[in-house]
């Protein structure tokens, strides 16, 4: 992307300061930060990075991507996969509402509202290359933030199903960044062998 427009800056500005105030946090590079303001800026990281010339909707669906998903506690739904699966729906819809929002106050037409809400919904995955890169993102995103803690609490055996269906989501290009990540012996060898069970 070139030069960042004025309504981009707006949007992402206006993005950054509802998910400033989400009372999760999480450590980033040994800084405490709102957990979905830290998540929003890795997503944009990762968008560039796997592709350098994402457009302004690209870069405005990573950063808004779980806008305010704390308003939505997954405590309030049913246990079980239907109340889990019910919450995901409503959290999506919640997250393109108030995208939508703030990119029409930030001077955005309606096609470009709904090119982000669509990849925002992930429509289109596996044929869409704008919303695979979001995909790729996302899962990366999951490797550095969230690997090491769901490896502490499932183990290894639950941890490669796990990964291995993250694994299944993502393009060739994704799978090779997170082959690139920095990981420890430990988190390396269980994303290898997630890779291989994915594949097989």
């Amino acid at each position: 992307m070139t030069a960042p427009s004025d309504r981009y800056t707006a949007a992402v500005a206006a993005i950054d300061a509802r998910n400033a105030a989400d009372p999760h946090t999480i450590v980033i590079d040994g800084e405490m930060r709102p957990k979905e303001l830290a998540h929003a800026a890795l997503m944009t990281e990762w968008v560039r990075r796997l592709d350098p010339e994402a457009t302004e909707a690209q870069l405005l669906a990573a950063r808004a991507h779980h806008v305010e998903r704390w308003i939505l506690e997954r405590s309030a739904y049913p246990e079980g996969r239907a109340g889990y699966l019910r919450w995901r729906r409503d959290l999506s819809r919640h997250h393109q509402d108030v995208t939508a929002q703030v990119l029409g106050d930030a001077g955005y037409d309606d096609v470009t509202i709904e090119t982000v809400t669509t990849i925002i919904a992930k429509k289109g995955l596996g044929t869409d290359p704008a919303v695979q890169v979001h995909e790729d993102a996302l899962c990366l995103v999951f490797l550095t933030t969230q690997f090491a803690p769901v490896t502490a609490r499932l183990g290894r055996a639950k941890t490669v199903d796990v990964v291995a269906k993250t694994v299944r989501k993502m393009s060739p290009a994704g799978i090779a960044a997170a082959a690139a990540l920095d990981l420890d012996e430990r988190l390396a060898s269980i994303l290898a062998e997630a890779v291989e069970v994915a594949s097989s």
